[in-house]
């Protein structure tokens, strides 16, 4: 697509604008319930929705086809990242009332943050073509490994720990951190000194730990399309709607016990049609996937993966 510097300007302003909806919707502390999670759960499906719809009547079928399938993709990852999201409220031990404001602004982090990896990841495959080659070797290994860890976590008794990474422990160290919630605040005065609250902690948690599944998704999606435009979209319309999703089907999360092998399908599936895109920019004769069918095989295996986890949650039921 060709996309004018306008274009890009409206959009980040339309994004924001809905940053703020959501912000301002939620700005009081509350328990949110299944029917309110819900409602904006569908909310923010049918604004990507008529998004894909706007890019069809923009710039064809193309375009739309990319953004549902990149959208579907990072939505169905997302999802995968809401369980480490559940390790890190319980680590922090976040008020429930308190866990909506630390999912939006974790995610917002996490939006900035990716924003930067696909600048990068747009500059250097502008550059540099062999690093398809790259990108759809490590999408296979991590295939590979996520049906690794789904086996090892089949077989394990104990709920797994979220760690602190380096860098946050560095900033607990430095600024230190008070020993309960203060309400929303981020920082508080203590013996004269500022420090953070638990609050600021989990937000950066959320943030920065979404970064490190950035690693397997935006190779992911530049493996759907190379439009940067499309990438950055499809990336915001997945977040922004995470917090939301995190509510309505936090239950359903442990009865999900094949969603890794399906992700594993899907990584790998991109990942060979990533290694496919870069023998045919080499000059190799190969079949190149579309994306019409790239797309629906990711609802396939989506669809598939789903309801055998619904079939054998409720056999594990059953012979408990």
């Amino acid at each position: 697509m060709d996309v004018s510097l306008t274009l890009w300007a409206v959009t980040i302003a339309g994004l924001c604008v809905l940053i703020a909806v959501d912000f301002l919707i939620g700005r009081k502390p509350h328990d949110v319930s299944v029917k309110e999670a819900g409602i904006w759960t569908v909310v923010w499906i049918a604004l990507a929705g008529l998004f894909g719809l706007s890019l069809l009547l923009y710039g064809g079928g193309q375009p739309a086809g990319e953004f549902f399938a990149g959208f579907i993709t990072e939505k169905s990852l997302s999802v995968d990242n809401l369980f480490v999201f559940v390790l890190i409220m319980g680590k922090f031990a976040v008020p429930s009332q308190y866990q909506q404001r630390v999912l939006l602004v974790g995610v917002l982090i996490a939006l900035l943050l990716r924003a930067v990896f696909i600048a990068a990841g747009a500059a250097i495959i502008a550059s540099f073509a062999w690093v398809f080659y790259i990108f759809g070797a490590f999408l296979i290994y991590t295939a590979w490994k996520l049906i690794k860890e789904a086996r090892a976590d089949e077989g394990a008794d104990e709920d797994a720990a979220f760690e602190e990474n380096k860098l946050l422990k560095i900033a607990e160290r430095r600024l230190g951190v008070a020993d309960r919630y203060h309400g929303t605040k981020l920082f508080i005065q203590e013996n004269g000194k500022r420090i953070m609250t638990p609050m600021l902690v989990v937000m950066l948690a959320i943030g920065t730990t979404d970064v490190l599944f950035a690693l397997d998704s935006i190779p992911a999606i530049f493996g759907l399309t190379q439009d940067p435009y499309i990438v950055f979209t499809a990336n915001a319309f997945a977040l922004m709607g995470l917090r939301q999703l995190y509510f309505l089907i936090g239950g359903l999360l442990k009865k999900l016990v094949h969603l890794s092998y399906g992700l594993s399908v899907i990584l790998g599936f991109i990942g060979v049609k990533l290694v496919l895109h870069a023998l045919h920019e080499s000059g190799v004769h190969v079949p190149e996937i579309g994306i019409p069918f790239s797309l629906g095989f990711i609802v396939l295996v989506l669809a598939i993966t789903t309801v055998t986890s619904l079939r054998a949650s409720k056999k594990a039921l059953v012979d408990a």
